[in-house]
């Protein structure tokens, strides 16, 4: 009798609110293995996985991108953004499928040497509501997705018109200027980047929303989806 085919190892960077994201995975036929940055060396961890996640967080330390840090910055945890860069460059050295979300897209957009807007009111005119944080699940606002993309493909279905997705949204920074190598995905209709991919990679895709507060109903299930049918074709060292 044939046994079945393990689940992809999925290492999740850690974050105060695990559940969605652990619960995400596990629907899209991964195991989530959530990482301690005390404990699980970045070396290690790249070559005991299949994919990563990056999860939502606190705003990334604007030293790492070189820049003055804005009066509304706060929540700055040095040690995980310390830890999280690290291991990003190390998954993009390695090609590890990789899906990054809301705080998860600015470290890969940092880690690989791009810049962050640090406050989306003050310094983006026009700026929409991009924090709506109750229900977690609320429509803010929509993006519009670039044909063709990576992000395009998972979410065929869903997309209005061919390009339009609802999303929710609880961030006030974004990416500015994007790392070499990456592609902006998706804007919103003020201009904010809302998703990046690196298009030569095995799996790089970075939302600047929350699908995994999404669980429950399914809408953004492809996107992790899609993180574990990659995981599932690279092979752990």
């Amino acid at each position: 009798m044939l046994s079945a085919t393990p689940s992809p190892r999925i290492a999740v960077a850690p974050c105060r609110k695990m559940p969605d994201y652990e619960e995400s995975i596990r629907r899209a036929g991964g195991e989530a293995w959530v990482l301690d940055y005390s404990e699980d060396a970045v070396d290690t961890v790249v070559r005991s996985c299949s994919g990563l996640l990056l999860p939502g967080g606190a705003d990334v330390d604007p030293a790492r991108y070189g820049a003055a840090t804005h009066p509304s910055v706060t929540g700055i945890e040095s040690d995980r953004d310390e830890y999280e860069i690290a291991l990003v460059r190390a998954a993009l050295a390695a090609d590890l499928p990789t899906f990054a979300i809301c705080r998860g897209l600015q470290v890969l957009n940092v880690a690989a040497g791009g810049s962050l807007i640090q406050d989306i009111p003050s310094q983006v005119p026009g700026a929409l509501t991009h924090v709506l944080r109750h229900p977690q699940n609320a429509i803010a606002h929509e993006v519009r997705v670039t044909s063709g993309s990576r992000l395009a493909e998972l979410m065929r279905s869903s997309l209005a018109d061919g390009c339009t997705l609802r999303v929710n949204s609880r961030h006030h920074q974004s990416a500015w200027h994007v790392a070499h190598g990456f592609e902006v995905t998706a804007v919103a209709p003020d201009g904010v980047i809302e998703a990046l991919e690196l298009p030569d990679a095995l799996f790089c895709v970075a939302v600047q929303w929350h699908p995994e507060n999404f669980v429950g109903s399914g809408e953004f299930l492809p996107l992790f989806q899609g993180l574990v049918r990659s995981a599932r074709q690279r092979k752990v060292r």
